[in-house]
């Protein structure tokens, strides 16, 4: 905790630093003549950004692949690029934990826009850890992610009035695209028998997928990765598994593997053997270059690999 707490007091001098040097743009800003400089947090929200941007929005994301946004530090580079920015987008919902809430907290000094603010209220799951807060991984629902595209549409037709005619069309071609990939997903959901259906994870990232789709979620530590998994959390997880006999647990490209092996070891000391079913992107997407180095991708491949995982064991 101290040591988070020296974080937090170093994120928010730099953030200080940003505040005071900035000159972000304003509604009524003429940005007709150059592409909008764009910082955002993770590659989910930077996919986003492009997408509804087009060829008008110049993205930065902060966060590249193999990256955990609940324990991502900001570094004196980043400051300056978010300083150097016409807008800001991040996930919010405390995703990016210290640095969300000093983001937030910057209204009317840098504008910085949470993607989630366009989701409503009741839509979101309220957080098992902490009261008063919601689990911030929102785009595991592609129905609520679409929420978020219309946010980034109408955020971007705010700041730049000019361009409104090219994000509406490229935002109504992406939903048409989010809407595709929903269909998918619940298509490939259903090849699952219903009471196989149980997607055991490093961590709880997948309950907006697990409530859109029908899946049972279990994670081994909780919403956030600051708080590491006990051996009571391992036995009591495994517990579950040899009980329920459970074909596949799965790693996620930005925890650490050993947290589900020793999962793994647990379970086989109790006489049954599960299997690793493959590696899941859940805060962080792929490489840039790959099918899942963008939001569609990454969820494709998820369901993919769930579906194999699960669905082989039938």
């Amino acid at each position: 905790m101290r040591r988070w707490g020296r974080r937090c007091v170093a994120l928010f001098a730099m953030i200080t630093l940003l505040i005071a040097c900035g000159q972000p743009a304003t509604r009524g800003d003429d940005l007709s003549d150059r592409p909008i400089r764009v910082v955002t947090t993770t590659g989910m929200v930077g996919d986003l950004v492009q997408n509804i941007g087009g060829e008008r929005v110049r993205v930065n994301a902060l966060m590249g692949p193999g990256v955990d946004p609940h324990l991502y530090k900001a570094s004196a580079g980043d400051v300056i690029r978010l300083q150097e920015a016409d807008i800001i987008f991040y996930n919010g919902l405390h995703l990016e934990a210290a640095m969300g809430e000093t983001l937030e907290r910057m209204q009317g000094q840098v504008r910085a826009v949470a993607v989630t603010a366009g989701i409503p209220r009741e839509a979101l799951l309220p957080s098992d850890e902490y009261e008063n807060l919601y689990d911030p991984h929102v785009w595991f629902d592609v129905t609520l992610w679409k929420r978020a595209a219309e946010h980034v549409r109408d955020t971007l037709i705010d700041l730049d009035p000019s361009s409104e005619s090219i994000y509406r069309a490229n935002a109504d071609a992406y939903l048409r695209q989010l809407d595709e990939l929903h269909a998918y997903v619940l298509e490939q959901s259903t090849t699952i028998p219903e009471e196989q259906r149980v997607l055991i994870t490093a961590h709880d990232a997948f309950r907006y997928f697990g409530r859109a789709y029908g899946f049972e979620v279990r994670g081994l530590q909780g919403i956030s990765t600051i708080t590491e998994a006990s051996a009571a959390d391992v036995q009591e997880l495994a517990e579950f598994i040899a009980e329920r006999r459970i074909a596949a647990i799965f790693v996620e490209t930005s925890a650490p593997q050993r947290a589900i092996e020793a999962v793994q070891a647990a379970v086989r000391a109790r006489g049954f053997e599960v299997q690793i079913g493959g590696e899941l992107f859940s805060d962080a997407m792929g490489d840039p270059d790959s099918p899942e180095g963008t939001y569609i991708g990454m969820v494709r491949h998820n369901i993919d690999t769930i579906v194999s995982a699960l669905r082989g064991a039938a």
